[in-house]
């Protein structure tokens, strides 16, 4: 049945910790040594530089124009036995004057140096031997951003500079964020080094960052609604599209060690709030609106990290949505939070022509460290007590059937058992509040819980029943419960204040996230996946502890909502590095350059996931987005849905875009297929001028009979052996 209103909702799932299953690792913090205040030099060992010119720059040993010095010549020999000498004798005056210092490396080519492990030496002492020109500390040197998880996943950083560097990676390109709105107080919005900008809407909620505050509700004015971001969603999006290069980050007091930034950092946004005040769900003319004015306002990408129930072809969304694409505005969306499942793609991330979103992990997070003598593990809270102070008692395993050998508790456990002891059981078969009370009853004084599947710890709720325990209770991975077993017994201390730990469990995908195909025309959704569990960004200052997060309020959410804003600032950064490319051109950039064969499966967090319903054409390469040289329209080829008793054959064309400087042949290949349904081209290859675009036909041919189900195949496009693009292609037989 045809419907032309929808329900809008949000699809983030609003958690510090994580959701699950993903693989587990060996998480570390790393809260020791690795801070955001990154130290520059190393004061415990110095850089001694010596009397005498270097090898490469020596008057009789440095080489002629073209040439490199020559290491047999007699001269060059010579010399370096004078520089060995002159080493030698800072070595002696070090054992005279500075024995505690030692020498831990020697130079004499591209600078006539010894390194110094100092132990308390000063460098005032090493400055005052006759040896010496110049001392400095070591100094200390980082990658450029790569320690932000999430933007490394999608190779963003390797992109800025691809594009004239992170400073300016989206500068002038409008990304509209149609959402709760956005605080414009938070540091990611900070306008300062901003050109003056024309402002829209309510200016107490814009600045030179954020230009645009509007409100679409159809009860906006009688309730006295404003564009203000009372909730955190809207907030947290904007900050993955386009928060400001290098803003220092902390959760609820905890240090993350690196500066966090958005994808396309230098980027504009405009707040476009569908959820104002308290407001949970919106009408499709609320979102209409929003889209519109967005476009008016002269926005080039918008992201709606927001779904509803799909209406298949009559979904009037989802046609506005693929119309906007059309004049030329890039729309991100949000596959949905309904997975895991076929035929679960929400509207309007359904739409032919959305950028549309699935959600795969990133292995970071923040969690309380648990530490006994094998090792220190994390422990993810929930809706349970947490300590208030440190806790050491014996641990005591309480085994039984459940994983790695421990007990469910979901049965009574011998009273007086635990008294005074951390217990250690496993999830599983009955309730979290279940088998927490359980072992409250029988004495202990925190409850460890082993998590039953594979992954990093999430988020324990309870059951909501009357009687809920009260004592302390946190949930360890399953690898972090099978090694801590090892402790039983032993003395376990179990951390008040909170750490940053990162596993490494990335490009899992969520089993949240939303799988096509689309219903009634079966195309392939999501059309490719982003980071979207454990993403960090901002949120509103009033959801945080301003005495402990001073220098602003961030938080780990996970959705498709978190995976969607890194796809519309990607296309920022693309559309900033190629403005005159088309808004199709642009999807295709980010869809067809994905990365395959990183993505694991959601159940066990090893096996690769290939179900293209899933994951769309892979996880999202930025970098290769940026130097896309061809554009495929459409990203994917469905065939739809095609009687099993046929015998059906039928032709796709497919329209290819030169994105090169330069005339090139495209080089065309597709997968066979198999069980029953078979792909083939109408031609090996297509040449095309630089930015002329042409036509290839992609044929389906199924036989009787054909096996019932999704056969899936990828188009691929190569130039002189080199792949440059590969799409979905896709047939449902039914």
């Amino acid at each position: 049945m045809r419907r032309t209103r929808i329900t809008i909702t949000l699809l983030a799932i609003a958690s510090l910790v994580l959701t699950g299953p993903v693989l587990a690792a060996s998480p570390r913090s790393l809260t020791d040594g690795a801070t955001k205040s990154a130290p520059t030099v190393d004061t415990s060992s110095a850089l001694v530089q010596l009397n005498g010119d270097p090898l490469s720059t020596y008057v009789k040993t440095k080489p002629g124009p073209g040439k490199k010095v020559d290491f047999n010549s007699s001269t060059v020999k010579s010399y370096r036995a004078q520089l060995s000498a002159l080493r030698n004798d800072f070595k002696q005056w070090l054992r005279a004057n500075a024995p505690k210092a030692k020498i831990t490396g020697s130079w004499d080519l591209s600078l006539n140096a010894v390194g110094v492990a100092l132990n308390g030496t000063s460098l005032a002492l090493l400055r005052s031997a006759p040896q010496v020109k110049a001392v400095e500390y070591q100094g200390l040197y980082y990658p450029l951003d790569e320690s932000d998880p999430d933007l490394s996943l999608i190779s963003a950083q390797a992109a800025w500079e691809q594009t004239g560097g992170a400073a300016g990676a989206g500068a002038g390109v409008k990304v509209a964020i149609v959402d709760t709105g956005i605080d414009v107080t938070h540091p990611c919005f900070d306008d300062s080094g901003y050109a003056p900008q024309t402002q829209l809407g309510d200016r107490r909620f814009t600045n030179n960052k954020v230009i645009v505050a509007k409100v679409f509700n159809n009860k906006g004015v009688s309730r006295g609604y404003t564009a203000e971001a009372v909730q955190e969603h809207g907030t947290h999006v904007a900050g993955t599209v386009a928060c400001n290069l290098d803003t220092p980050a902390t959760v609820g007091g905890v240090d993350i060690p690196y500066d966090m930034s958005g994808v396309a950092p230098a980027a504009l946004l405009g707040n476009y709030n569908i959820f104002p005040g308290d407001v949970a769900s919106a009408r499709s003319e609320d979102i209409l609106n929003a889209l519109d004015a967005a476009y008016a306002d002269g926005f080039d990408v918008a992201n709606m990290s927001l779904g509803g129930g799909a209406s298949g072809i009559q979904d009037l969304l989802t046609v506005a949505v693929n119309d906007l694409d059309v004049a030329n505005m890039v729309v991100a969306v949000a596959a949905g939070n309904s997975g895991p499942g076929a035929f679960t793609v929400d509207s309007p991330g359904s739409a032919a022509r959305a950028l549309s979103a699935g959600a795969a992990t990133v292995g970071h997070f923040i969690a309380t460290p648990v530490e006994g003598p094998s090792g220190t593990y994390p422990g993810a809270s929930g809706d349970f007590a947490t300590v208030t102070a440190d806790v050491t008692a014996e641990l005591e395993v309480v085994t039984g059937t459940g994983a790695n050998g421990l007990s469910t508790a979901c049965d009574a456990l011998p009273a007086g058992s635990l008294t005074g002891k951390i217990a250690l059981i496993t999830r599983g078969v009955c309730s979290f509040s279940t088998k927490i009370r359980n072992a409250q009853t029988a004495g202990a004084a925190v409850v460890l819980v082993g998590n039953s599947v594979a992954g990093d710890p999430i988020s324990m709720g309870s059951d909501g029943t009357a009687n809920q325990p009260t004592v302390p209770a946190y949930m360890l991975s399953r690898s972090g419960a099978g090694a801590l077993k090892v402790d039983d017994g032993s003395s376990v201390t179990v951390r008040a204040t909170q750490a940053y730990f990162y596993s490494g469990n990335n490009d899992i995908m969520a089993g949240f996230s939303s799988q096509g195909p689309t219903d009634v025309d079966f195309r392939v959704k999501p059309d490719v996946v982003a980071p979207g569990v454990n993403v960090l960004s901002s949120i509103p200052a009033g959801f945080c502890n301003a005495s402990v997060d001073t220098g602003g309020c961030f938080a780990f959410f996970q959705g498709t909502s978190m995976a969607t804003p890194h796809l519309a600032g990607s296309a920022a950064v693309v559309r900033g590095a190629h403005p005159d490319w088309s808004a199709w051109q642009v999807r295709s950039a980010i869809v067809n350059t994905a990365d395959e064969g990183v993505l694991k499966q959601a159940a066990n967090g090893t096996t690769n996931e290939t179900n293209v319903n899933i994951i769309g054409a892979g996880r999202e390469n930025l970098l290769a987005a940026v130097g896309a040289t061809a554009a495929i329209d459409p990203v994917s080829v469905s065939f739809g849905a095609v009687p099993s008793g046929s015998g059906q054959s039928l032709a796709y064309t497919v329209t290819i875009s030169n994105l090169s400087a330069s005339s090139l042949t495209f080089d065309l290949s597709v997968g066979a297929g198999g069980g029953g349904v078979a792909y083939s081209l109408d031609r090996p290859s297509i040449n095309l001028a630089a930015g002329a675009s042409g036509t290839f036909a992609v044929r389906m041919t199924a036989a009787k009979g054909a096996s019932a189900g999704g056969h899936q195949a990828t188009l691929r496009v190569s130039v002189g052996g080199n792949p440059v693009a590969h799409a979905v292609v896709y047939t449902f037989i039914k």
